[in-house]
């Protein structure tokens, strides 16, 4: 099992840029695939971005993609999700999440088996 612990959540103005930080512990941090998951106030969580195993392979929503970036240092255990041109929209609480069983190739953006407690992202107008 996995512990994974968010940071990095603020308040920013639109435009402004944010980076989160999850923090995972255990020794077999490199063999989980891992992603974002965001959810704004009465809506569903949703899929942001995913990186796999390795970091060769992500996956972006239509929404963030161009503006985020999703990486990972495996001998930091931790994967960071770089925000550039945030949007109001972009307001929720953001998720991290791990998936120990990662397809051979490619990313999924559904099935994670470990979450975080979520770290609160706020875009201001």
């Amino acid at each position: 099992q996995v512990q994974l612990v968010e940071s990095g959540g603020g308040l920013v103005q639109a435009g402004g840029s944010l980076r989160l930080s999850c923090a995972a512990s255990g020794r077999t941090f490199s063999s989980y695939g891992m992603g974002w998951f965001r959810q704004a106030p009465g809506k569903e969580r949703v899929f942001v971005a995913a990186i796999s195993r390795r970091g060769g392979s992500t996956d972006y929503a239509d929404s963030v993609k161009g503006r985020f970036t999703i990486s990972r240092d495996n001998a930091k255990n931790t994967v960071y999700l770089q925000m550039n041109s945030l949007k109001p929209e972009d307001t929720a609480v953001y998720y991290c999440a791990a998936d120990r069983n990662p397809p051979v190739y490619g990313v999924r953006r559904r099935g994670y088996d470990y979450w975080g407690q979520g770290t609160q992202v706020t875009v201001s107008s």
